[in-house]
């Protein structure tokens, strides 16, 4: 911990950095914003997280976390008692005594695809409200390139209203973390992106992130249009990957060839390497589906089409029925009667994230053919509970033709009883818990011994030869 008013750490021109006196302030008590403060105050930064949500200030006063993240609860509770980390719903409070904001505000899609801007540029016009000294607001938040220019804009406004003139910079630094593991890939970066216009800009943010790159010192600095698109390109790259792993594999299963045995094969080949080559059910999360839409229509905004994005996106949309296609391949659309066990409901490990998650794609397909749904999760069963609670009060105006029957949701306690009776288990999320059942249990419980495997994390033949009939991806 760095307690002491002098850190270890050399800052610019090797002068010791003065953290004592440091204090940041993050906008947004969300996954980025909470994950951030956290990790700052680890560090001995003093950080002040800001949100216009009370019961939600309350409750991280109290110690409650709003999302799950291994380590992360430890690590707010550890430096609120530390007096490291504080909450409050009232920027004004603090701003000057901070020469740092970071605004960590969402940015959900718009029925177009594109980046909704309010809270980013809400955060902007308050800022400007308020401040009395210099500032310097960072944008975290995953934003279309030209997002600066309006934050600046916006802040010039207000001042220019109040008849005042202080100075003040802009800056971007997306955030690249990973949900489930996200505490250390801020603490241990493998790079920082950072879009500047001014060396003051430039050496705060160096000093703030130096103390995490000692070891190869990392921060790539950039104009801030180039920071902006980064944070996008990185993750339209690696939903690239994902879609045409699954494209592939889908091939695969049309002429005979094992998609595992394709991956190793190109993996190996050190200008594609191995990370993100998995087939699977699809992406979903709330960064890849939202950053490359939000890409598609920047694109479309500059009279630019992203052809390959699109076919990205409309492949990942297809795959995300995947599993359901194949039990209608063996029991046709009618599935009244039909029990179906679902192992997972995140949308990948380690997280309670359900957002654009393939599961509850799969759900609506089963329960429009008529099927009962047993599923769990060993994290996301109360996110899941309050999603299925919320599509049945959304559909009470439908005709009932559209209706959905969510009685038919039955939520187990563990992955034995959501096997119970079945006559197909899908396996959607990847948990560790999962890998290894009691499979002779499951097969007695289950009425017909059929495993469709959307991750491809059991072998076919020790499947085959306990008496499943078995299937994956590719």
């Amino acid at each position: 911990m760095l307690d002491a008013q002098y850190s270890p750490f050399r800052g610019l021109g090797g002068r010791y950095i003065n953290y004592k006196h440091m204090k940041i302030a993050i906008i947004g008590t969300g996954y980025v914003g909470l994950v951030s403060g956290a990790c700052f105050a680890e560090m001995g930064v003093d950080v002040t997280c800001v949100d216009v949500n009370k019961q939600k200030i309350d409750n991280l006063l109290k110690g409650i976390i709003p999302i799950y993240e291994p380590g992360l609860e430890d690590m707010v509770q550890r430096n609120v008692k530390a007096e490291r980390l504080h909450f409050t719903t009232r920027l004004e409070d603090m701003l000057d005594e901070v020469q740092v904001i970071f605004s960590a505000v969402g940015t959900p899609p718009n029925e177009d695809g594109s980046a909704d801007l309010k809270y980013v540029l809400q955060v902007a016009a308050e800022v400007g409200r308020k401040m009395n000294n210099y500032v310097l607001l960072v944008t975290k938040s995953t934003v279309p390139v030209g997002t600066a220019n309006l934050v600046k804009q916006t802040i010039q406004a207000e001042l220019d209203l109040r008849g005042v003139s202080i100075p003040f910079d802009v800056a971007s630094n997306p955030e690249f973390l990973k949900e489930g593991d996200a505490i250390n890939d801020f603490m241990s970066p493998d790079r920082v992106v950072v879009g500047t216009e001014s060396e003051k800009a430039k050496e705060l943010l160096t000093k703030l992130y130096r103390p995490f790159l000692l070891n190869n010192f990392r921060v790539i600095f950039m104009d801030i249009p180039s920071a902006e698109m980064t944070k996008y390109a990185a993750n339209s790259m690696l939903a690239t990957r994902i879609s045409f792993m699954n494209d592939i594999a889908n091939l695969c299963e049309i002429v005979g060839a094992d998609i595992n045995m394709v991956r190793k094969g190109i993996g190996s080949d050190v200008r594609i390497g191995g990370k993100f080559l998995y087939a699977g059910s699809g992406y979903g999360g709330s960064c890849f589906p939202k950053d490359v839409q939000a890409l598609i229509r920047t694109a479309q905004e500059n009279g630019y089409e992203l052809r390959l994005l699109r076919a990205v996106e409309d492949v990942n949309n297809i795959q995300k029925e995947v599993l359901f296609r194949k039990l209608t391949k063996r029991w046709g659309m009618e599935m009244n009667g039909k029990k179906v066990a679902i192992w997972g409901l995140a949308f990948k490990p380690n997280t309670d994230d359900i957002r654009e998650a393939p599961a509850f794609v799969v759900i609506e397909k089963l329960l429009r053919a008529g099927a009962t749904v047993r599923v769990f999760d060993p994290i996301a069963m109360p996110a899941s509970k309050e999603r299925i609670e919320f599509l049945e009060k959304e559909q009470k105006n439908f005709p009932e033709a559209e209706k959905l029957d969510f009685s038919k949701v039955y939520f187990a306690n563990d992955i034995y009883d959501a096997a119970d009776e079945a006559d197909a288990l899908l396996l959607m999320t990847e948990w560790k818990e999962f890998r290894m059942p009691s499979w002779n249990v499951i097969k007695k419980s289950m009425k017909n011994p059929l495993v469709l495997d959307g991750r491809n994390i059991y072998d076919k033949t020790e499947m085959k030869e306990m008496g499943f009939e078995y299937e994956g991806i590719g």
